[in-house]
């Protein structure tokens, strides 16, 4: 056993420094992990940034593309034959079509590859360009659940130190009542009973399912929600419980470790290692909105979240060298706001900086340093209208579309966001349960029908500028 782990890890060390090399001297490939917290548009933002690398009208502010240095891009046969393939057609067709919709869901990990044919810039590329011509690189996306994601904060946490900090955060929220009922009921120190750990366990997964409606995002284990072949398994058979003060062997608390235990080795490790590690750039798309609708307590949750995440990722960059003989580390990391066309354009610039003071903020919670991170407000796929709305002798900065439930045209003032972002983060942080001087609102829009000109993609906001800060410096 000991032996083949050595040779398993020897060999996986041997081919990725070989992958390494030929990347680095050949076509280097970009690795972008894509997720999202809950309902953020992952789905919509993949396919409006591959649509619009191929047909880049819109994207001015990608300096590689401006500068006319793409030539060409094209999806390839992604490397990972064993990840599913993201079905980019079938979403892109859902978006543009006649009866345009919101595409559904990905569940699990998906793949796919965009190669695109660059000519060198700068002083190098003009000196080599009339010799080896363009280039190929390749951008892999990796597209996976942002639950996943907040599992890997997990990794370095007991289960009586998970458990005390769930149960700490839910003990007031109305959507764990049921959960915590249950939880009252059991007896930790009690000899195992496979129907009352199934109980347990089915009652927190209710409160995670509750706990994503009502906007909040430290929705873990991540697995619970999207449990797939694991379902029913006792690896998805445990619940955070109070530490009793003499655990004893057989008890239910003692098998609630050790299934959390489980699920710390044999699911979220093997993702870490599978998927997670070898990510060079990662975006982290993030329902803002959605968040400050719901209240400063999701507020509050979602700038946890990110501390979380930041946490996760193994920050730095490595050197030339060391990044051939030791794999890559994350690089850079995007937080996006997504569905700024909820907003007028008057209050894009103050979404953006309640991202940025939540960044820094979790940056400083996380004791982050190394990558390069940002934040900033998006539309991956613009599906509103702007006009002036009057009330009251008041002329309101109102977004329009179509209604995703009714289908009926719909003008909507969703608030005003304040100009300094701590008028919301400090009540958050303070424990708030709601705000005290305003109101915001929300719609849901489905896309609107698109007419596109040769050469363009989908309508979006500020795409172009995420896609320059992931990916332009390797362009």
């Amino acid at each position: 056993m000991v032996i083949s782990t050595i040779a398993d890890g020897v060999t996986r060390g041997v081919e990725g420094a070989l992958g390494a090399v030929s990347e680095a001297l050949f076509e280097p490939v970009i690795r972008l992990g894509v997720t999202g917290l809950s309902r953020a548009g992952k789905t919509v933002f993949i396919t409006s940034l591959v649509a619009n690398l191929m047909d880049r009208a819109r994207m001015p502010q990608l300096q590689a593309s401006a500068r006319g240095r793409i030539l060409s891009a094209y999806l390839q046969p992604q490397p990972d034959n064993t990840v599913p393939r993201f079905d980019y057609e079938t979403h892109l067709g859902a978006l543009t079509g006649p009866a345009p919709r919101w595409p559904d869901s990905t569940r699990a990990v998906s793949e796919l590859r965009l190669s695109l044919k660059v000519q060198p810039g700068g002083l190098f590329g003009a000196l080599a360009g009339p010799l080896t011509g363009p280039r190929v690189v390749h951008l892999d996306i990796i597209d996976y659940p942002g639950e996943w994601l907040l599992d890997l904060a997990l990794i370095e946490k007991s289960y009586a130190t998970w458990s005390a900090e769930v149960l700490g955060r839910i003990e007031a929220r109305p959507e764990a009542a049921a959960y915590l009922s249950a939880l009252r009921a059991a007896n930790p120190e009690g000899r195992l009973e496979e129907p009352a750990a199934q109980a347990l366990a089915a009652a927190y997964t209710g409160y995670l399912q509750s706990a994503r409606a009502a906007g909040y995002s430290d929705c873990a284990p991540g697995r619970f929600l999207l449990p797939g072949e694991l379902a029913g398994s006792p690896v998805l058979t445990f619940a955070p419980m109070p530490r009793p003060d003499q655990p004893r062997r057989g008890t239910l608390w003692r098998e609630m470790e050790r299934r959390y235990d489980a699920y710390r080795r044999e699911v979220v490790r093997p993702f870490f290692r599978s998927h997670f590690s070898r990510i060079d750039r990662q975006v982290v798309l993030v329902d803002a909105l959605g968040a400050i609708h719901a209240g400063p307590q999701a507020v509050e949750d979602m700038r946890r979240a990110m501390a979380e995440i930041l946490g996760a990722f193994r920050p730095g960059r490595n050197p030339w060298l060391a990044e051939l003989l030791r794999g890559k580390r994350v690089e850079r990391i995007l937080f996006a706001a997504t569905k700024a066309d909820h907003l007028h354009h008057s209050q894009h610039a103050r979404l953006s900086a309640i991202m940025e003071a939540m960044l820094r903020e979790a940056r400083d919670r996380a004791d982050f340093a190394g990558a390069r991170t940002a934040a900033m407000s998006i539309a991956s796929l613009r599906a509103t209208v702007e006009e002036q709305v009057s009330r009251d002798g008041a002329l309101l900065d109102c977004v329009k579309g179509v209604l995703a439930e009714t289908g009926r045209t719909a003008a909507m003032y969703p608030g005003e966001l304040p100009e300094d972002p701590a008028a919301l983060l400090v009540p958050a942080r303070q424990g708030a349960e709601r705000w005290l001087d305003a109101e915001f609102a929300l719609m849901g829009f489905a896309p609107a029908k698109l007419t596109l000109r040769p050469g363009e993609g989908p309508p979006h906001i500020r795409l172009d500028r995420a896609a320059e800060f992931l990916i332009g410096d390797r362009l």
